[in-house]
């Protein structure tokens, strides 16, 4: 008989190694020190406070999407503009929009969230410069002035709905003649093949990343029933019956698109 080894087998199976939850444990755990239950996503309470870190590590080009609504802004604004931010969050584009358009006479810049913790430090990052002006409201009550460029960034995809229709519409009418409406989203693939695969893309992006399988789990789970994204070609058809003609994709990556509509 061979004698027995005292050494301890080593295990070659990796599933070992990993850390797993514990049964009947649900990760809340969204990352970036973000708690958020099943169904119950929330922009509200302390998320103000991580947010930009949270998104800008989230989201695909983030940044980046925020310079290019920057140059094109210079198409469309001019003395005297209107710039609307809906859905603005902690202002950072709308301060972006303002340093670049330093020179301009009497331009105003109107940010609108529903969230007060995100006004309250929009007006905080923004308080240097007096042509930079907050509300907190909600987007489906927002009484829209005569604007010249309005953007969502990444908001529409949190409207119900049955009330999208509307906003697109009171954007297309708030409008001038010649102003532009820039929008991002996530969007949905055309089918269920290429759903699967956009899907499967992103959960490698936040992967690498550097957020865990639970924390892209519990993200997905908080997010059931609050962000509702339609396909490009669903969000170009709410742009086309609110009245827009000139519509045109300006960037995308994986399931993050940017659309530009002219009035």
């Amino acid at each position: 008989m061979e004698p027995k080894s005292s050494k301890k087998k080593i295990s070659t199976n990796l599933d070992e190694k990993v850390a797993k939850p514990k049964k009947g444990i649900v990760p809340t755990t969204t990352g970036d020190n973000i708690e958020a239950p099943n169904a119950g996503w929330s922009f509200g309470g302390n998320v103000a406070k991580t947010f930009d870190d949270h998104v800008s590590k989230s989201v695909p080009l983030y940044q980046e999407g925020h310079d290019l609504i920057c140059k094109a802004s210079d198409y469309f604004l001019s003395d005297n503009s209107v710039v609307c931010d809906l859905g603005t969050s902690t202002g950072e584009l709308l301060l972006k929009l303002a340093k670049r358009h330093d020179k301009r006479q009497n331009l105003r810049l109107i940010g609108l969230d529903r969230e007060q913790g995100m006004i309250d430090e929009a007006k905080r990052k923004c308080k240097s410069d007096p042509r930079i002006q907050f509300e907190c409201v909600e987007i489906v009550e927002a009484e829209l002035e005569k604007t010249d460029f309005i953007v969502a960034y990444y908001m529409m995809q949190f409207i119900r709905p049955a009330f999208r229709q509307d906003v697109f519409n009171r954007i297309y009418n708030s409008l001038q003649w010649g102003g532009a409406f820039l929008f991002f989203e996530k969007v949905r693939g055309p089918d269920a093949r290429f759903q699967d695969i956009i899907s499967g893309l992103y959960t490698d992006y936040k992967l690498e990343k550097g957020y865990s399988s639970e924390e892209i789990i519990a993200k997905s789970r908080s997010l059931k029933g609050v962000l509702e994204p339609f396909s490009t070609e669903g969000n170009y058809d709410l742009l086309k019956r609110a009245g827009f003609k000139d519509i045109m994709t300006i960037m995308k990556y994986i399931c993050f698109e940017g659309i530009l509509a002219i009035k």
